[in-house]
């Protein structure tokens, strides 16, 4: 969904199709499957609201609709867990303020919710402001956007500078005594996809991770012991070196993402 040609065309189309809210609820509910919200509930997706809609089949019908900051209001009004991601879908980050972005964060009440939704926060002119007062926040799922928002930053924006993460590594170090399943994985992600983003930023984040793996803490020596396999992998470093940049040693690659 970052493509802007991709979303200037479903723009127009949605556009063309002048999809109300009415009309978009009443197709997601022809789309439901209760079959499927019983799978969504095995790896810890709320089941309340929910319709059991894949995000294949949400973002095929976001192209349809392209960029609708009214509508995305509407939908997120209905409180319908696939509608909410699909309003992240099609939010126009231009247009989304810091008040939006308050009240939105505040309705976070599943993982899937708070990760689809946050990348459109990431390309407002907030992100940076507001994943530093989130990531001091209590709210399990307000702190998880804060570290899902430097996880998209950190992977998506190929443009900017090692030194601009530097600022996350001490709210990474101060939010991985953090218990809670949704954070510490948050957390992880987060010292995973800045690791991976070149060699300097990759020792940084493996000295981070070993700082971490001697803490007295479960969740500290669960996501030192976690992103060290992947940062230290040679997958990784193999990538590294073949971009001209040497980093650190050893072992088996991990998925991007985990709940």
């Amino acid at each position: 969904m970052r493509d802007d040609s991709l979303r200037r065309r479903s723009a127009d189309v949605g556009e063309a199709l002048g999809m109300t809210a009415v009309e978009v609820l009443a197709r997601l509910k022809r789309m439901a499957s209760p079959r499927n919200v019983a799978g969504m509930a095995r790896f810890g997706i709320t089941t309340e609201g929910t319709l059991g809609i894949s995000i294949y089949d949400l973002r095929a019908l976001a192209r349809e609709i392209g960029t609708d900051h009214r509508l995305a209001r509407q939908l997120w009004a209905s409180r319908i867990h696939e509608a909410r991601i699909l309003a992240g879908f099609i939010e126009d980050p231009a247009q989304v303020t810091e008040a939006q972005m308050e009240r939105w964060v505040r309705d976070f009440d599943s993982w899937d919710v708070c990760d689809q939704v946050t990348e459109v926060f990431t390309r407002t002119p907030y992100a940076r402001r507001k994943i530093r007062a989130w990531a001091r926040r209590d709210e399990e799922f307000v702190k998880r956007a804060a570290f899902a928002m430097i996880a998209e930053v950190a992977w998506h924006d190929k443009t900017a500078a090692d030194e601009t993460f530097e600022p996350f590594f001490g709210l990474i170090e101060a939010a991985a005594t953090d218990e809670r399943n949704y954070v510490k994985k948050a957390v992880n992600w987060a010292l995973r996809n800045i690791g991976k983003r070149s060699a300097a930023l990759n020792r940084r984040a493996v000295a981070v991770a070993q700082e971490l793996k001697a803490r007295d803490f479960r969740a500290a020596r669960w996501i030192a012991s976690d992103a060290l396999r992947e940062l230290t992998s040679d997958a990784v470093q193999k990538r590294l070196r073949a971009e001209g940049r040497p980093a650190s040693r050893r072992t088996p690659s991990r998925s991007t993402r985990r709940a």
